[in-house]
């Protein structure tokens, strides 16, 4: 177990999680005592317009993994159309490793909640919806029931706190589908219908919900909007890096001896986390890791000192995504990982586009077939060569993520797939996992 430095403890930045330790901080009261509905006060007091440049001031950039500047998105909303406005939460959090919005919603949710009156304000939408994953339970009673007390206490409903401003918010639970994290989809399943990604243009900011104007924002997004309200564009930006301002919330998991959400300024690197995540498992050593959830592509032990921010991992060769930081020390195998995570997208494709339907179905029984010890090295070459014809050709992220940790495993870890082929590493897979396989 190490002990973090002083430089390193000052990493941690706690802004969207200083409440969760709090007593009852899921509760109205204790909300409201930790600054909970001041931005609010403050943000309608404000016109709309000055909101949505506050926010392109502070560079706050999606935190659902794309990283688009979240300002800039409110500002592509028609205003005076005469169409309805949307916005919707996507906290359909479902991808492998991610878990910092469902841990959000648990212990705070009245930080989304403010969030989301605040920035419906700023784009003039009179509806909102909190679109939450089917098996996240807890989370969305919690919510319903902070949706509630916001209802009680009139910071929702009509005339919200003698403003003029009517804002109804529903929470909505999915079915549980991964592919309903894609924000068209998502859309498409909150109408009712079978939840696919849709083609794009016309893309939501015009003709979204409802074929209205919408904005579709992360929860981690929204939550950050009453801190940035309450504490101006320079605070937030000093925080993080020039290009990735502010906090962001890391998952760890994994070979780590704490594992858990860490909190720090955008750009810490993997060795400050683990610094303040006590370090490695004992008995374990760092060999690969994910900077942003299985859909990233993997790095290794060489990319400790990589700054965690949007830029720094892409220099890298991978995303910052979700920052679901999964780490795997020298006695987890590459190859399994991999194609455990593969089975993952294979079985959430929605199976909308060829690319990503068959692609992934083929990819996950050539990965059978090497960890059964019947693999070629003419499958590692159908491997590349099947990714090439899944990124950027399939219709959504989805294919593009599947990919990822298939042609960066191989990037780095190729000896690990020819001692599985020539036999020097005995087999994962049982014969039987070969059926269909061939």
């Amino acid at each position: 177990m190490t002990t973090p430095r002083p430089e390193t403890l000052a990493k941690l930045t706690p802004v969207l999680t200083k409440r969760w330790l709090s007593p009852d901080a899921w509760q109205i009261g204790t909300y409201e005592q930790l600054d909970g509905y001041a931005a609010l006060r403050k943000a309608l007091k404000a016109h709309p317009d000055d909101l949505i440049q506050l926010i392109k001031d502070s560079g706050l950039r999606g935190r659902g993994g794309a990283g688009f500047p979240t300002g800039l998105k409110w500002g592509f909303i028609p205003q005076g159309d005469g169409k309805p406005h949307y916005l919707v939460v996507n906290a359909d959090e479902g991808e492998p490793g991610t878990c910092k919005d469902l841990p959000l919603m648990t212990h705070d949710p009245h930080a989304l909640v403010e969030g989301v009156i605040i920035a419906s304000y700023a784009i003039r939408a009179a509806r909102a919806y909190i679109y939450i994953r089917g098996e996240a339970v807890h989370a969305a009673r919690r919510l319903r029931n902070a949706v509630q007390e916001a209802y009680d206490k009139g910071y929702l409903g009509r005339n919200i706190l003698r403003s003029g401003y009517d804002l109804e918010l529903v929470v909505h639970s999915g079915a549980g589908a991964y592919i309903c994290g894609e924000e068209t989809a998502l859309l498409d399943s909150l109408e009712g219908f079978r939840g696919q990604p849709r083609l794009r243009p016309p893309f939501p900011a015009t003709h979204g919900l409802y074929a209205s104007p919408t904005v579709v924002n992360n929860v981690g997004t929204i939550a950050s909007v009453p801190p940035i309200v309450l504490g101006g564009a320079d605070w937030w930006k000093s925080m993080g890096t020039e290009k990735s301002s502010g906090p962001m919330i890391y998952s760890l998991s994994g070979r780590v001896a704490n594992p858990g959400q860490y909190e720090c300024s955008m750009g810490v690197t993997l060795r400050e986390l683990l610094e303040l995540a006590g370090g490695m498992q004992p008995g374990h050593n760092l060999r690969f890791w994910t900077p942003g959830g299985s859909s990233t592509p993997l790095l290794a032990a060489e990319h400790l000192d990589v700054p965690l921010d949007f830029e720094g991992v892409a220099a890298a060769g991978s995303i910052l995504g979700t920052t679901a930081t999964q780490i795997f020390s020298d006695q987890d195998c590459p190859v399994y990982a991999t194609y455990r995570w593969l089975e993952f997208y294979h079985h959430e494709s929605c199976g909308k586009c060829t690319p990503c339907r068959e692609g992934n179905y083929w990819m996950v029984r050539v990965y059978r077939r090497i960890l059964a010890g019947h693999g070629t090295h003419e499958d590692l070459d159908t491997l590349l060569d099947t990714c090439d014809n899944i990124l950027g050709r399939s219709f959504c992220g989805l294919g593009d993520g599947a990919t990822s940790s298939v042609t960066s495993s191989l990037q780095y870890f190729k000896q690990d797939y020819l001692d599985y082929i020539e036999g020097r590493t005995a087999p994962k897979l049982s014969e039987k996992t070969l059926v269909g396989a061939h």
